[in-house]
């Protein structure tokens, strides 16, 4: 890999040794973005601390870090007794099991990053890993100090290569209970639950990321693009909605609609007969 590395250290487990380096799977490079600007001017805009009561401005070495308490009061916490908590990074990702792949709920996925070699036979020993968990359907479980913290990482085969995922503390992930405190239980009769999976089994299909946009990310392209040119853009208008509130009657209509489609489509495939000449 040509970018840089986000992190450099050493895979291990068992006899395993090998150098490695975590390479971030997403870029932010194609967004668009913006910087705050004076209106009248033009000049670009500071973002400046003030005191909440005085009003007045907070030098960078008068700014420190506070918990606030519930009668609003602060404990000032400084920043070297918050460096003295910080693990020690020994620069290794240590695996301490493999488990199967889809053994951990996605909702503690984190942040992803490619695991590429940084050293010499690297490519060799991360290729021969990936194909043996891949033969095997299994997901490696690591631990680390990434970027001042403890992190728990799974590694995943992708292909020939390695993904490395952190993952969210259970204290991070939000109970379904607090959001879904309760669902009834609720009966459906046989038409609603054949028309459901009629819908979906005529809807199945594969993900392709390259089908999908970043509609939003577009249009402030091309707004940027018409600001440039001088142009005004076209609002475009939203999309119609049937308000349909009776859900059989809404199944029974996009079932319908399924079907209409299936018709045109093998239509179209037919030829027209070739007249006799």
């Amino acid at each position: 890999m040509n970018r840089r590395a986000s992190w450099r250290g050493k895979l291990t487990f068992t006899d395993f040794n090998c150098e490695v380096g975590l390479y971030s799977a997403l870029t932010s490079a194609e967004k668009i973005s913006f910087n705050i600007v004076n209106r009248k001017t033009g000049h670009r805009v500071e973002r400046q601390y003030v005191d909440s009561d005085t009003g007045e401005a907070v030098l960078r070495e008068d700014q420190v870090k506070g918990y606030e308490l519930d009668n609003g009061d602060h404990i000032v916490i400084e920043g070297d007794e918050i460096a003295k908590l910080m693990p020690e990074s020994d620069k290794v990702i240590r695996i301490s099991h493999f488990l199967p792949c889809d053994e951990i709920d996605k909702l503690y996925f984190d942040k992803s990053y490619y695991l590429a070699p940084s050293g010499e036979g690297g490519e060799e020993a991360l290729t021969l890993l990936a194909k043996a968990m891949n033969d095997e359907n299994v997901a490696a479980l690591g631990e680390a100090v990434l970027f001042r913290r403890n992190r728990v990482l799974l590694i995943r085969p992708s292909g020939k290569a390695l993904v490395a995922t952190t993952l969210n503390f259970s204290y991070e992930v939000r109970s379904q209970t607090s959001v879904f405190k309760s669902i009834p239980d609720i009966e459906f009769d046989e038409e609603m639950l054949e028309l459901a999976g009629h819908i979906i089994e005529k809807r199945a299909g594969t993900f392709d990321p390259a089908d999908y946009s970043d509609r939003y990310n577009d249009a402030l392209a091309e707004l940027v693009k018409a600001k440039i040119e001088g142009r005004e853009i076209e609002k475009q208008p939203p999309r119609k909605e049937d308000n349909i509130i009776d859900l059989k009657e809404a199944l029974r209509r996009s079932a319908g609609a399924e079907k209409d489609s299936k018709k045109r489509a093998t239509a179209k495939g037919r030829k027209a007969p070739r007249k006799a000449s």
